[in-house]
């Protein structure tokens, strides 16, 4: 089982659908599967461990996906924001390797000897170009499909290792095939080096869906190519939403997408007034909270568009919260809550997130596997079950503040300052402490330039939770600190408490 199998069925079934656009480029499916045949020779011949692609996207990705399948070796995309000297790193990492890229990513870089660099326009030059082709894919199923480098957000990226088998698995268990109606199209917003892009491939591939590239995001753009290529899916990180909002509020720009069907969000947490509010302005779109990881292969968890729309319309706090929630598990993964004593917890009891699964590599490069003898992986992630088997997430292990041995989570003070009316935006970091070893410490975005005063939102934080959640140091900012999947940098925010720990 290789992906090359989704992309083969597409064009055996679909052949001259489309399958891919770049703004002015279509390829079908079946012209897309001769450009991975014809890139894959091309890769073979020159002797490569690894295909790297430093650049947006563009045709060049999907294309690079199934090369390298045919190829026999791993696909390595890479974050093209990250410093000269972790590309460097990173490049030194994957030696001997094929590398396409964008010219002005690699110029300011050493690139070791062993890599061959190949701009984007000569990569697509070559794989449309009608050369030699690579017939089969070779490997089994445990092969190295893809090795995707973690955003690194608490530390140095790790190399994660994704098998054929992983990625296959979530594909069939999640996606139909041929599923998608001729006219139906899915915009790809998310950057091509995070998991969330390689899905997007493989799954539109699969579902013989067409897919819309946006090499870079803005709200603005986003509306009008949904409007332009009659956008009928699309998946954004929760920060991608709120700028489309705040667009839409800033320009009176009509909020109307007559041909959208379905958006899903994830790698974020999503505030609740943010998804309350899109879904008042799109009722009929089906809405769904995808929850997964590099690790797991995408998505491991569903809140689906009936979850959203009961949860919205419900008076009952106890439903309406499940809009918090990243819903239940997919039907083939497991997912389990544990204690320091690595026991089961109880329905509402906070731990640590495991999940099992086909699709769950759980493996780093140089490290080894994960999983533990019963094949369970540490998400690593904080979170607890309801009654009603709906997960909470509730932070990242890392991110816990012990004070005086007291472990503390930073979700739970933040969604109390975000429910205060002046309050945007907040995230809660350890900061270091004398007397306690950690203390809490906060930094928040004013609503809509409002101000107001750390005691008052002290007082805030009191007045719902115990005294020891209450911030010692509350900073402001005019935006936080955010990766393009949607997530907090935390450590930037840790490194400058640590720095000046005591202002206020």
């Amino acid at each position: 089982m290789n992906i090359v199998m989704a992309l083969e069925m597409a064009a055996d079934c679909h052949p001259d659908r489309f399958a891919v656009t770049s703004g002015a480029t279509n390829l079908s499916y079946t012209q897309l599967l001769r450009a991975a045949r014809t890139a894959a020779a091309a890769i073979r011949d020159s002797g490569c461990r690894y295909v790297g692609l430093l650049d947006i996207n563009s045709p060049a990705a999907p294309i690079a996906v199934y090369a390298a399948a045919y190829a026999g070796v791993p696909y390595v995309p890479m974050n093209y924001r990250l410093t000269v000297p972790e590309l460097g790193d990173l490049l030194a990492r994957i030696e001997p390797a094929f590398l396409i890229a964008d010219p002005a990513y690699v110029a300011p870089l050493k690139v070791p000897e062993g890599v061959r660099v190949m701009s984007r326009e000569d990569f697509l030059a070559l794989a449309l170009g009608g050369g030699a082709q690579a017939d089969a894919a070779p490997g089994e199923p445990s092969s190295v499909a893809v090795q995707l480098f973690t955003s690194g957000t608490t530390g140095a990226p790790k190399a994660a290792v994704l098998r054929h088998e992983n990625l296959m698995s979530y594909i069939l268990g999640t996606v139909d095939f041929a599923g998608a109606d001729e006219a139906d199209a899915t915009l790809v917003a998310v950057p091509p080096y995070h998991i969330a892009g390689i899905s997007a491939v493989l799954s539109s591939t699969y579902a013989c869906r067409r897919m819309v590239q946006l090499p870079n995001f803005d709200g603005a753009t986003w509306l009008r190519l949904c409007r332009d290529e009659a956008i009928t899916n699309a998946f954004v990180v929760p920060t991608m939403l709120s700028r489309v909002m705040e667009h839409l509020e800033e320009s009176g720009e009509s909020g109307d997408l007559p041909a959208m069907k379905a958006i899903a969000y994830g790698g974020g947490k999503m505030p609740p007034q943010v998804i309350e509010k899109v879904m008042g302005l799109w009722p009929a779109v089906d809405f769904t909270n995808a929850y997964g990881l590099t690790e797991t292969s995408s998505t491991i968890c569903l809140l689906d568009p009936d979850d959203h729309r009961i949860a919205f319309g419900s008076d009952d706090p106890a439903i309406r919260r499940r809009l918090n929630s990243v819903g239940k598990p997919l039907a083939t993964v497991e997912i389990s809550i544990r204690g320091e004593d690595g026991r089961a917890m109880g329905a509402e009891d906070v731990g640590d997130v495991y999940v099992r699964g086909g699709q769950v590599s759980g493996e780093y490069l140089g490290v080894g596997s994960l999983l533990d003898a019963e094949g369970w992986f540490p998400t690593r992630d904080r979170g607890y079950l309801d009654s009603h088997g709906f997960l909470y997430l509730d932070g990242r292990a890392d991110d816990v503040i012990v004070r005086g041995g007291e472990n503390i989570s930073p979700g739970e003070i933040e969604d109390v300052l975000r429910s205060h009316p002046a309050v945007s935006d907040v995230a809660v970091v350890a900061m270091p402490d004398e007397q306690w070893g950690e203390a809490v410490a906060a930094v928040v975005v004013p609503r809509n330039g409002q101000r107001v005063e750390p005691a008052d939102l002290q007082d805030w934080v009191k007045q719902h939770l115990r005294s020891s959640r209450v911030p010692t140091a509350i900073r402001f900012r005019e935006e936080l600190p955010y990766n393009e999947m949607g997530k907090v940098l935390r450590r930037l925010l840790k490194e400058d408490f640590r720095s000046t720990p005591q202002a206020a």
